[in-house]
Formats: structure tokens, C-alpha cells, sequence
């Protein structure tokens, strides 16, 4: 069964030779779930991000300029370093990002008053309307799917969705696993 099958009938095929399920093989904890939900939410992750890729084309932003503005739309004025790190890159990258987005007026360094040598990058308007638009667009799309849904479906997703968050918010702020296999 293809990937087109699997999509179309919502199942989650097995590779030939695979063993079946786990819980047919007697293996206990979800496992055959957890691979399905996981292959699901990769998924979904992986064409939502499609789809506002496809959005920003019509923008002057690249996917990282996009990116940086929105965690500075969440987390506010960040320093290059704060920036860097919730990015996953190096500073000399983002240093390089920041000054075209300062060029093209979406965000400012601001010095800190606290202490002149920090200095956080503050995002300015044109910034937030360009975000707000992106995201707007993207959340029709989604609310467009969401239709094809009973109004019991769709709440019932954003339910699971919002405690499968806040369970992994749980276990990533504690610093341990909620749950192990050992």
C-alpha cells in the first residue's frame, strides 16, 4: 500500500516482511499507536509548513526571515544569542538574517537600558502585519479542512491536539521524561 492509500483510507500500512502490529505481537504501551500518531503529526507538520511556504513566496520574507518573526511575534525582543538558540543556528546566521530584516524595516536593535551592551532586536510593525497575514492565510486553509469535520470532530481534535501539548510542554519543562522505556 502506498503513501496515497495509507492517506486515502487512514490506515498506517506495514513495510512487507514487517512483523504486524505490536499489540498483535503481544508488546503492551501504545507502540503501534504512538507510530501511527507520530507518522500523522510529522505529517500534517510537514504540509502545513507547505502550505505557508507556498503563502511566502507571495512576500519578500524567506522561510527563516518568517520564522524569526514569528518567534519574535511569541517571545518578544530577543538577543541575537536567545534569537540563535530557539532557531537552532549559529549567531553569525542570524546576525546575517536580522540585518536584512532590519533592511527591509520588519525589525530594530534596540540597546537595553538596563545595560547598553545588550542588545535585542525588537520586531516593528511591518513585521507583525506581514506574520499576522501568514498566519491569518494559513488558519483559513486549516479552518477550510477543518469544515470537511463535524463541528464534534474538529473540537474533539483541537482537545487531543491541546493535551498531547501540554503533556509534552510538561515533560520538556521538567527536564525528565514523564514516561521511559526502559
Amino acid at each position: 500500500m502506498g503513501v496515497d492509500e495509507r492517506n486515502a483510507r487512514g490506515g498506517f500500512p506495514r513495510k512487507e516482511g514487517e512483523r504486524a502490529d505490536r499489540r498483535e505481537a503481544g508488546e503492551g504501551g501504545g507502540w503501534a499507536i504512538a507510530e501511527e500518531v507520530e507518522w500523522h503529526l510529522r505529517h500534517v507538520s510537514a504540509l502545513l509548513k507547505q502550505k505557508g511556504r507556498e503563502l511566502l513566496q507571495e512576500t519578500p520574507l524567506t522561510p527563516p526571515q518568517f520564522i524569526a518573526l514569528q518567534w519574535l511575534k511569541e517571545a518578544g525582543n530577543l538577543t541575537i544569542g536567545e534569537l540563535s538558540a530557539k532557531m537552532y543556528l549559529a549567531n553569525s546566521t542570524v546576525t546575517d538574517l536580522v540585518d536584512r530584516l532590519e533592511r527591509g524595516g520588519y525589525v530594530r536593535r534596540v540597546r537595553a537600558s538596563h545595560d547598553r551592551r545588550v542588545v535585542r532586536v525588537e520586531l516593528l510593525e511591518a513585521g507583525r502585519t506581514i506574520i499576522d497575514e501568514v498566519i491569518r492565510r494559513r488558519q483559513a486553509y486549516l479552518a477550510g479542512l477543518l469544515r470537511r469535520f463535524s463541528p464534534e470532530e474538529a473540537e474533539q481534535l483541537r482537545r487531543l491536539l491541546a493535551r498531547l501539548h501540554a503533556e509534552m510542554l510538561r515533560e520538556f519543562e521538567s527536564g525528565r521524561p514523564v514516561h521511559r522505556d526502559d
